[in-house]
């Protein structure tokens, strides 16, 4: 079991290797700032659960106001250095840190497997995945620049414009339970690169690989205050980040009704923002597509962490020409998708699916697909809770897949995060990519074709913020990933990213 306690800010202590022989300075500093792990002003701590059979994985302390105050005042007094800490030091910093989360990999991948619910092979790719990030923002420390402008000469002769790229100053990184890590490179990474420091509220369910993850950029050399992790309540820790005015920047990631609530909040403060919201993905499924390719696509593309993605698909639109042939090939590859132990190995030929992260998770699928069925809708596979009597102390549920679904039921009208696939049924692109825009959210969408006109015209005229051809719904780190409509403002991933940690201050040069 891991207990941990918070990162927040530090304290000047003596340094053993000072010399008094020497003239004190950056290299022989007289007292130095040490990282302070710490209790909450509550006394109180939060025992974080495993999905998968209710253990106790770990415990933190349940944070307070007092203590995001105070984590915010550290990150305010490190953003005076680190703003002017030279840019491949910072990359050199997230690389030696990085370097140390390769070395404990497996046991970061263990804890997250623990406390979210995945299978470890599958935590394993996400730490991985938050590793290639981070490297890719590191190695883009050093490649920010500003511009020099040409301005009218009736302005003055020989008058000139600048534009200067200033970090915003203290960030806070508002991180969901479904891909605790990834979502965390994501903040973390554009923001340390650009000059900020930062306050990391971890989901409730899911903080201990990051404050595991957090003594490793300690070990590496970030100094005190950078980096914050304050654990608690989204009441309490997440609000005062939301209001408290020395915060300027908010990035948050979760679902699109607690979106509207963290603008609402910011709106006073006038904070910058970024949400990355919910979606109701679309894949879209041509006659002439590699039906094999497609279906792998597609299996892992809703199953995966147990359907708990934002840009998992949540749609399956086919083309009536192979609707019969592919709804068989994909009933049969999901089959082989079992639902069991994380940490227990499947028989061969199949892929292990872990819980639902929470029994509310689970119920609210359950109500999403009691409400299709009773509008008509079939389940062709699945559709219940596992009989196995082993897994009945966690929140499994059979990977599922609904046909015969009517529009005004929840599986349409709400987003799905679980195992639970609709399928629908059209006559020609034109048919679905109407079904696929006729949505409140716009974050993925996939076409599966050979044609490089419907390609085209899907990419165009799919109202998302991302749009896959032939290739599995996933957000690569250098392309710039984030939604329209309800799905989010803003977007993460991609040197793009970084620019949102950024300040662009004009200046002019004249009379010289």
């Amino acid at each position: 079991m891991a207990d941990f306690k918070m990162l927040i800010g530090g304290e000047w202590k003596d340094n053993p290797k000072f010399n008094p022989e020497k003239r004190a300075g950056p290299r022989n500093p007289e007292k130095i700032l040490i990282p302070v792990w710490t209790e909450s002003e509550s006394g109180e701590r939060s025992e974080i659960k495993n999905p998968a059979n209710g253990s106790v994985a770990g415990t933190v302390p349940k944070g307070t106001v007092k203590d995001v105050r105070k984590a915010i005042s550290a990150a305010s007094e490190a953003f005076k250095t680190w703003k002017e800490t030279d840019a491949e030091h910072r990359a050199a910093i997230i690389n030696k840190a990085m370097g140390l989360v390769k070395a404990n990999m497996a046991e970061l991948a263990n804890m997250l497997s623990e406390e979210q619910g995945k299978p470890p092979f599958e935590a394993n790719g996400e730490i991985h995945h938050f590793v290639h990030g981070m490297d890719f923002y590191a190695g883009l420390a050093s490649k920010i620049r500003g511009a020099q402008v040409p301005l009218p000469s009736a302005m003055g002769k020989n008058a000139y414009g600048m534009v200067i790229k200033r970090p915003v100053g203290v960030c806070a990184a508002i991180v969901p339970w479904n891909f605790p890590i990834t979502l965390l490179g994501t903040k973390l990474g554009p923001a340390l690169i650009a000059g900020n420091t930062v306050v990391v509220k971890p989901a409730g369910t899911t903080p201990l690989t990051t404050l595991r993850i957090a003594e490793l950029f300690m070990e590496a050399g970030l100094p005190a205050g950078v980096l914050n992790v304050v654990t608690g309540p989204g009441s309490t820790v997440g609000q005062e980040l939301l209001e408290n005015p020395v915060v300027r920047r908010i990035a948050f990631t979760g679902a699109s009704d607690t979106g509207k609530k963290v603008m609402e909040a910011a709106a006073p403060e006038f904070k910058r923002i970024t949400l990355e919201l919910g979606g109701s993905d679309p894949m879209i499924v041509m006659p002439d597509a590699n039906l094999k390719a497609a279906v792998q696509g597609c299996r892992i593309g809703r199953f995966w962490n147990a359907g708990q993605a934002c840009l998992a698909v949540k749609r399956l639109i086919l083309h009536e020409d192979i609707y019969d042939e592919f709804l068989e090939m994909l009933k049969a590859a999901t089959v082989s998708y079992v639902p069991g132990d994380p940490k227990s190995r499947p028989e061969k030929g199949q892929l292990r699916m872990g819980p639902l992260h929470t029994a509310f998770q689970r119920e609210e699928i359950e109500d999403q697909l009691a409400d299709a069925v009773s509008k008509g809708a079939k389940v062709i596979c699945g559709g219940k809770r596992p009989e196995d009597a082993e897994l009945k102390d966690g929140y499994y549920f059979e990977p599922t897949i609904v046909v015969d679904v009517p529009n005004d039921c929840k599986l349409v009208t709400e987003e799905v995060f679980g195992p639970v696939l609709p399928v629908f049924k059209v006559s020609s692109l034109d048919e679905a990519i109407n079904m696929a825009n006729d949505t409140e959210w716009g974050l993925g969408s996939s076409i599966w074709t050979a044609s490089l006109a419907d390609s085209h015209k899907a990419i165009r005229e799919i109202e998302a913020g991302v749009t896959w051809v032939n290739m599995l719904h996933y957000g690569f780190d250098e392309l710039p990933f984030g939604g329209v409509k309800a799905s989010g403002i803003g977007h993460e991933h991609g040197p793009e990213a970084v620019d949102y940690y950024l300040e662009n201050k004009g200046a002019v040069i004249g009379g010289i």
